[in-house]
């Protein structure tokens, strides 16, 4: 396979410190890498040069001719008055193929204006306003963040059916394990600043343990010798013959190996150690028959819901679906359409919510991790700033650094430092994993496993989701909901295409509706509609599934009218199966 794009020897500073130096990184044809690293270690940075959009200090980026290199951004923002279409339109000059790429996406109305969609769907939109462009090379910068499960299964389903090249930063661990051919991590921990295998996720770090176990043992002979070395230097030989000069040369560039050596041996992961309080009450939020309808659309209703200590309870669906909404009414901030939240007397709760803006971009890292003085309090201890920052992976140089000039993952870190000095009965996390390496990401997952305390938890990333939560509650977006024991049962439940009847927990002892009452609260006509409503739905998805593949026949798009008929009829069967789970929704209510 031939190299598509490439930098060789490319190094980058800002500051004092150099991000990376001499770091050289090839992609051939075909290839899918997935390229992570320790928090401002430059994998950005790096991103952009291949990108052409920033240039190195040093070295050379170079790019087949004639190849195309699409980037998209961590964060996908648009002008007022711009529609997805016209964004699209802007890459592409056939409205006909932006249509449909679009509707490949889930993007389903091209004149919405772009500025007003949420995260996941502007990122949905930068994500297609790059593959019209066909590039040989798609660079993606954590694509995974703001997007929904559906999204990521999209977004995992475009680029393992796809023959272009393709690097992804990511820190999201099944992703990478499920759409990588090669895998890169930039650190200082490797003699030339990159590590670079193929394989998925798990093959890489099976064979960068080996690599550093390698390490380990170079240093740990290397130490041998140098002490050898060391000892002779000691005894104070006469460097008059050329013997003598040589090996005090060489003593001395072991000793210089063996601290280089030592340098990268040495890791460091942040000291994150959620700050509870000394409640014992079990019992900490009951929410009865809770709904919520922002702007008249149904989200979620009749749900059920008591949070206990030790309960960690993780909440996925679609964008749109109403995580955040529950999460903010469950928390106290919002009043939930109906029912009622009762909150344990003096409830400590705290929150981290995923707009995670810092007060003051202007404000001095010191003053964003210590706005009052030179300490801070955690566990009744005075911690001084530098040491306190010293556990978040801050050098003390950093101190007097303006917080707009931290990286995604240290501006995270700034927060989780806030976060801990906030004693905590319960825990409300929305999208907590964004932008943190995956030292931080194994860091937090043990302390909220750890924490005593409940746990609320709304994350897209499926690795932590299984790790931590203890129940995972999910959401429809249009009224119905479900409790499954863990994310894979729910993803199992939505490949099946089945409806999901919402399930109310009860006591043990509760005894289940009958058939017998169900049937009363139903008319005549009601009764066969629901009856049959199972049997309806199964034929309108495999409709819906038959239109998709015709959509995604090569052979459709030689004629105009064929792919207007083909996304006209993937429409109607979308409409049809949308309005059959409506209509099984509102019949459901009344079986109660």
């Amino acid at each position: 396979m031939a190299v598509v794009l490439s930098c060789s020897a490319v190094s980058k500073q800002f500051g004092i410190a150099p991000l990376f130096q001499n770091l050289t990184l090839a992609l051939h044809d075909g290839q899918r890498y997935g390229l992570t690293g320790p928090n401002g270690s430059g994998k950005s940075t790096l991103m952009r040069i291949l990108a052409g959009l920033e240039t190195p200090d040093d070295g050379v980026r170079a790019i087949r001719k004639g190849a195309l290199a699409a980037y998209v951004g961590q964060d996908s923002f648009y002008p007022d008055g711009i529609t997805a279409r016209q964004v699209l339109m802007e890459h592409i000059d056939d409205p006909l193929r932006a249509e449909v790429e679009a509707s490949r996406a889930g993007i389903r109305d091209l004149d919405a204006e772009a500025a007003t969609l949420s995260g996941g769907w502007r990122k949905r939109l930068a994500i297609v306003a790059a593959l019209v462009r066909e590039p040989a090379v798609l660079l993606l910068d954590e694509p995974t963040n703001h997007l929904d499960i559906d999204g990521i299964l999209w977004l995992e389903q475009v680029l393992s059916s796809s023959s272009m090249t393709a690097l992804c930063i990511s820190h999201d661990r099944y992703f990478l394990e499920r759409v990588t051919t090669h895998m890169a991590e930039i650190s200082k921990a490797y003699p030339d600043g990159i590590f670079a295998t193929e394989g998925n996720y798990s093959k890489f770090l099976e064979r960068r343990q080996e690599f550093l176990i390698a390490q380990q043992k170079l240093q740990d002979s290397l130490a041998v010798v140098v002490r050898r070395e060391i000892e002779w230097l000691r005894r104070g030989p006469k460097a008059r013959t050329t013997k003598s000069k040589a090996r005090i040369d060489e003593a001395h560039r072991l000793i210089g190996e063996l601290a280089d050596v030592t340098e990268r041996n040495r890791t460091s992961a942040a000291s994150i150690s959620l700050n509870v309080s000394d409640r014992k009450t079990k019992r900490l939020i009951q929410g009865e028959r809770l709904a919520a309808a922002p702007g008249g659309k149904t989200l979620f209703e009749g749900l059920d819901i008591t949070l206990t200590a030790g309960m960690r309870l993780g909440l996925v669906g679609g964008n749109g679906s109403g995580k955040s909404t529950l999460l903010r009414i469950l928390a106290g901030i919002d009043k939930p359409a109906q029912g009622e939240v009762r909150q344990a007397d003096f409830l400590r709760v705290v929150m981290l919510d995923q707009n995670r803006r810092l007060p003051d971009e202007n404000a001095t890292l010191k003053q964003a991790l210590c706005p009052d003085g030179d300490s801070v309090i955690y566990r009744d201890q005075t911690i001084h700033v530098a040491g306190w920052a010293r556990r978040f992976l801050f050098t003390a140089e950093q101190l007097v650094q303006p917080v707009r000039q931290l990286s995604g993952g240290e501006r995270a870190r700034v927060l989780l430092a806030n976060l801990m000095l906030q004693p905590a009965d319960v825990l409300f996390l929305d999208e907590p994993t964004n932008d943190l390496d995956i030292p931080t990401l194994e860091v937090l997952e043990e302390n909220l496993i750890e924490f005593p305390g409940a746990l609320v938890l709304v994350t897209h990333d499926r690795y932590l989701l299984d790790r931590v939560a203890t129940t995972v509650l999910a959401l429809e977006g249009d009224g119905r909901w479900g409790v499954f024991a863990e994310y894979a049962q729910w993803e199992e439940e939505r490949a099946q295409r089945k409806p999901v009847a919402a399930v109310t927990p009860k006591p043990a002892s509760s005894a289940p509706t009958s058939a017998v009452a169900a049937k009363k609260k139903l008319s005549y006509m009601e009764q066969r509609e629901w009856d049959s409503m199972e049997e309806k739905i199964f034929e309108a998805e495999a409709t819906l599934e038959a239109a998709r593949q015709t959509m995604d026949d090569p052979t459709v798009f030689t004629d105009p009218q064929l792919v207007a008929g083909a996304s006209k009829a993937l429409d109607q069967a979308q409409q049809a199966v949308d309005a059959l789970y409506a209509r099984w929704a509102e019949l459901e209510t009344k079986v109660g």
